[in-house]
Formats: structure tokens, sequence, C-alpha cells
């Protein structure tokens, strides 16, 4: 559970309508205000999954993403404008969370995750949301998370289909459970419309706030999967691996 810092007049009147929700309440409130979550990259998915959570009252994020905005980037990376074109994607990101919730304190960081940073930034959060498309980011990500015990939210898509899960370590699978390996016909470019990427960052943004305001029940040892092409959605069970080379034998 993450801190709780009282909440302002003007908070309460923001966020009026999400504290009349009857188990998350001032209580829930107050945690997402002490609470700070680390979003690796924020383009389609993770644009999205860091404009609800600035809007839900999150009280820090942290913004890892390289690069800068390209215009085949503004189809679905809904935090870059066209006037941004050709400037750093995490100033276009936090200027305009800026925009929707200046309270919020936000850390930007122009680099991908890696092996090098994945430590240091992991150590600054209560909880990471995976929006990475490589696996290499998203090996490193899951890592930190099993040894430093952050909750991670594990969300990947391709053309219209996406999946979801909780990753929460000693109790559930991490990635490494899952896809022990980098799969061989992955690539960084991958057909995808950014209704797709929007609508598993809306959930990946959902299972945030509950797993920091403690109420729900978030899809920890379950796997969400959907594909939009005709509206089918699917939940499953997923379980740890006993010989996972990442989280064998770590309890919570």
């Amino acid at each position: 559970m993450t801190k709780r810092v009282p909440l302002t007049d003007e908070e309460r009147a923001t966020y009026e309508w999400q504290i009349w929700v009857d188990d998350f309440r001032e209580a829930g409130q107050e945690a997402l205000k002490g609470a700070a979550v680390l979003i690796s990259r924020v383009g389609g998915l993770g644009s999205v999954v860091a404009y609800e959570l600035a809007a839900a009252g999150v009280g820090k994020l942290v913004l890892a993403h390289a690069g800068n905005v390209k215009p085949s980037d503004l189809n679905r990376q809904l935090l870059m404008t066209h006037d941004w074109l050709g400037k750093p994607r995490v100033e276009s990101a936090a200027r305009r969370l800026a925009e929707l919730n200046p309270r919020l304190e936000i850390v930007t960081v122009g680099e991908n995750l890696s092996e090098q940073n994945a430590a240091a930034l992991c150590e600054q959060v209560d909880l990471i949301v995976d929006c990475a498309p490589l696996f290499e980011e998203r090996f490193a990500m899951n890592r930190q998370a099993v040894e430093q015990r952050k909750p991670l939210v594990e969300c990947a898509m391709f053309d219209l289909e996406a999946s979801i899960t909780t990753i929460l370590p000693g109790r559930t699978p991490c990635l490494a459970c899952l896809t022990p390996e980098k799969p061989t016909a992955w690539t960084r470019e991958f057909p995808v419309f950014g209704a797709v990427s929007g609508t598993v960052g809306c959930l990946a943004a959902m299972e945030a706030v509950k797993v920091l305001a403690s109420f729900g029940e978030p899809l920890g040892g379950q796997l969400l999967a959907f594909d939009l092409r005709d509206m089918a959605f699917s939940k499953r069970r997923i379980f740890r691996n006993p010989d996972c080379p990442v989280c064998r034998g770590v309890t919570a």
C-alpha cells in the first residue's frame, strides 16, 4: 500500500466523482496522491496510461522515452502534437500532462528503459507500467520489478489484439514465466490502431489505480486478452514457472 497524503479542498472537488466509488472513497484518493508510477514509453499505449493516471490524481509520474516526435506518432500517441514534430517526446508528454493536472510531479527521462538504467528508475516509484515495444526493455523492467518487489502492469498488443496482466512479485507469474525468451518473429514496428493501444492503455491505468489504492480485483495471476476485430474478450488463469530464472524462490 502506498502512503496516504491528505487532500486539499480543490482536490476533493476535482476528484469528487471517483471519490464516490464505494470501496475507493477519500482514502483511495489519498493513496493515489501519495503514489509514484513509472511509465516506460509514452507512445500509443503509454500516452493513454499517463493521461488517465494524471487525470485520476496520481501524485508523481516518471516518464522514460527516447527520441523526437515524428509524423507516424500522431495517429496514436495522444500526448504528441503536430507543432512538436522533431522535438523530444517526453517534453511533449510533460507539457500536455501539466496542462491537465498542474499538481502532478513529472520526472522526464529522455531515454528508453534498459539494463543500465532500469534499477534507478524503478527505485523511484511504487508501481511500473510496461508500455515498451521491445522485449529487451520489458525483460529489464520485469527483473527489476521482481527484485524490488514492485507491482508491474504488463501490456502487449499487435494488430487489433492485445493482452494485459498484473505482476505481483512473489505471488503471480512474472513476464519471464510467460515469455522466457524474445519471440524470434517480433519486430520493432508492427500494425496497430490507436484505438487498440488506447483500449489497453485505459485498462492498464485502471489496474494501476486498483493496485495503488488497494481496492477491486487486479489481474494478478490472470491474463485478459481481446481481439477488437470481433470484440472477443477472454480471461484465463496463468501460473508461475517453478524453474523461472527471474522469480524462482521469490516470496511476497
